[in-house]
């Protein structure tokens, strides 16, 4: 029997006023960053959340625990909503959901010693007691690093023992959820193996749930249970890591995974790529129906005028390949058989407007 999600995020939408130049700054329009997200994060578990720079991976991540007010949709943490939470009673909360951002160093005060970095959570929620130095050395301890090198400031560490810092501080509040906001992609190779494996070795120890936001596949295959692919704003592919790597479904995540390179030079010259032709179109003017038709090559090169139509101006639907593979995408393989089990949130209507929109409207 599956246990109850410890997060749960239902038609979440994010979008962020655009305003003009000049002394009034009027509002001249919206950028639709996160549209009509749902996932659901299980106890003990790897979600990855990819798609290239921009997606919107980043804002999901930081309207989860609220450090962004969302547009609309809901976030649930073991029951309690989030999303309109009260600042005090959000507080409390942080206990149990932290973040380790991207940027190892600007994540750290470069006036404080470690000592001290590691122990501001503690004081800020009262829990720094007599022994609190103890509780920093073991933390310290278990991130990898020497406890007697707390003394010491964070230019004083390599990237990757400023990110082992940033995960020291984390935990400091012994959290159940933990946001993984592009951990490793700040660091070399050699050090990037480290890090996963130190934070595979915190979830088998601590029972950490990890949210792992992240571009690069070739670093989510080794981590993520499930994948949750995202595109401008929306997710258009989700299920178990090992199923979407073996055959995906939804020409975009074939694209990203056809990008992942092959260790052996005779296969990597041989396997055949697929290019996305064209840039990223703006958030703050998506594309009608699919997001992802003025890049797909199936659209381009294998449908015909009826089925573009359809593609220019339906939001596509999830359907059910099995196992919790989810896929959204009018025609890629088993989106005929009918077996739409997730249609676009009722309570998302200004993201549906805006997409419903003809082009040029």
């Amino acid at each position: 029997m599956t246990p109850p999600p410890v997060l749960s995020v239902r038609h979440l939408v994010k979008h962020f006023s655009v305003r003009g130049r000049g002394l009034l700054r009027r509002h001249v329009g919206e950028v639709h960053a996160v549209c009509d997200v749902s996932f659901d994060l299980y106890p003990h578990e790897t979600l990855g959340l990819v798609g290239e720079s921009g997606c919107g991976k980043t804002t999901t991540a930081r309207v989860l625990l609220n450090l962004e007010r969302a547009t609309a949709g809901q976030v649930q943490y073991q029951g309690t909503e989030l999303t309109h939470l009260p600042r005090r009673a959000m507080q409390r909360l942080r206990r149990e959901l932290q973040i380790v951002f991207q940027d190892p160093y600007a994540a750290l005060d470069p006036r404080l010693p470690v000592n001290e970095i590691i122990a501001e959570p503690l004081r800020i929620h009262g829990l720094y007691g007599p022994a609190g130095g103890d509780e920093v050395r073991e933390l310290l301890s278990l991130v990898g690093l020497p406890p007697e090198h707390g003394n010491r400031f964070p230019h004083e560490f390599s990237g990757g023992q400023r990110q082992r810092i940033g995960i020291a501080r984390a935990l400091a509040l012994r959290p159940k959820v933990l946001v993984l906001d592009e951990p490793v992609s700040a660091l070399d190779v050699s050090i990037q193996a480290g890090v996963l494996n130190l934070l595979a070795d915190l979830q088998a120890h601590l029972g950490l749930s990890y949210l792992f936001v992240s571009h690069d596949l070739s670093v989510v295959r080794h981590v993520a249970d499930r994948l949750a692919v995202m595109y401008l704003g929306r997710i258009v592919e989700t299920g178990p890591a090992e199923e979407l790597f073996s055959a995906p479904a939804h020409p975009y995540t074939q694209a990203l995974i056809s990008a992942i390179p092959v260790p052996d030079p005779r296969k990597e010259r041989a396997r055949e790529r697929i290019i996305l032709s064209g840039d990223v179109p703006s958030a703050a003017d998506p594309p009608s129906g699919c997001r992802f038709r003025t890049r797909c090559p199936l659209f381009a090169t294998q449908l015909t005028a009826s089925q573009r139509q359809r593609c220019t101006t339906d939001i596509p639907p999830f359907t059910d390949h099995g196992h919790g593979h989810l896929v959204a995408c009018h025609w890629s393989p088993g989106a005929s058989s009918g077996l739409s089990v997730v249609s676009e949130g009722a309570g998302v209507p200004r993201c549906a407007r805006a997409l419903r929109q003809p082009e040029g409207g």
